[in-house]
């Protein structure tokens, strides 16, 4: 008996960090604010990755927020820097994936950074992006920074990150999330 109550307070306490790796769909659109002004921040890092592990061409897929991108480009407030859609492997521990655009020159890219997702009883992330601007031999002579944090993300929803000048939509869903099952008209007669 006493076995048993020590397996069943084992399972309770590592059943849920078991159950809560698994992939997830990523979205993230990065935006300039045009009425707020911008802000140079230091130049970009050599090691903007921070480590992580670029993001696959395997991995992305197909783009979900088309229309809000079209909205975002309808107005002058707005414009798009950067729109990708990607599958990550999340848990409890936070999963950092490195993210750019445009072409590299010398290690960098006209806007780089990482993404770290980690998921409990909410989606936690961090941002951290560079919008640079290269000279002709491709040295970073000008850098933007985006750096926020968000513990507070539920699953499924579109989030507002602001950063000033620099903003992330970001929408983070379990892959394979089971939808609600669609009654047929003739069951519900019965």
């Amino acid at each position: 008996m006493r076995a048993i109550r020590c397996l069943t307070l084992m399972l309770t306490l590592f059943a849920p960090a078991a159950f809560a790796e698994g992939l997830y769909q990523v979205e993230m659109i990065l935006v300039r604010q045009n009425a707020v002004p911008a802000v140079t921040s230091p130049f970009a890092p050599e090691d903007w990755s921070a480590g992580a592990p670029r993001l696959d061409k395997g991995a992305e897929r197909p783009l979900a927020l088309e229309d809000e991108v079209t909205r975002l480009q309808a107005t002058a407030d707005y414009t798009v820097l950067m729109h990708k859609a990607w599958q990550q492997e999340v848990g409890s521990e936070p999963s950092r994936i490195a993210l750019s655009a445009g072409q590299e020159q010398f290690g960098h890219f006209p806007i780089e950074g990482n993404l770290s997702i980690a998921d409990g009883r909410f989606i936690a992330v961090q941002a951290n992006f560079w919008v640079n601007q290269l000279d002709g031999n491709g040295a970073v002579v000008r850098s933007e920074q985006f750096k926020q944090s968000n513990s507070n993300m539920k699953g499924n929803q579109l989030t507002f990150l602001d950063g000033g000048h620099l903003a992330v939509l970001l929408k983070v869903t379990p892959a394979g999330m089971r939808k609600m099952p669609v009654m047929d008209p003739e069951m519900m007669e019965q």
